[in-house]
């Protein structure tokens, strides 16, 4: 069990191992926000986990109809927030997927500008 350095006290994972394997079972280890598929690659089934669709950080239960499949990416853009629905927690980590891609490739391409005058 993790302990709380705040209080000092144990506390419940959040999700166990056999837990977390079911749900990755049932969602076929495939990201329920943007559609990557753990089973696809090794590394793709490193960035698997599962999600709180309502955050344990506000008062999300631990069921399965509150837990879904997710890769870390879209886990950490989707935050703690909570959200009207699932699909407005989708529609807002794919934008912020989106947002992160044209910032990445606008650097990127700055980079190889940068390589190719110098």
């Amino acid at each position: 069990m993790p302990l709380n350095i705040s209080t000092f006290t144990l506390v419940d994972r959040p999700v166990s191992l056999r837990e977390g394997l079911q749900i990755l079972d049932r969602d076929q280890y495939r990201c329920q926000y943007c559609g990557l598929d753990g089973k696809a690659s090794f590394e793709n089934a490193l960035v698997m986990s599962v999600d709180f669709v309502i955050p344990r950080a506000r008062k999300g239960k631990k069921d399965p109809k509150n837990l879904v499949a997710c890769c870390r990416p879209c886990n950490t853009i989707k935050g703690k927030r909570v959200y009207r629905s699932f699909e407005d927690a989708k529609t807002h980590v794919l934008a912020g997927r989106e947002s992160l891609r044209k910032a990445w490739e606008a650097k990127a391409a700055r980079s190889v500008a940068k390589a190719s005058g110098a």
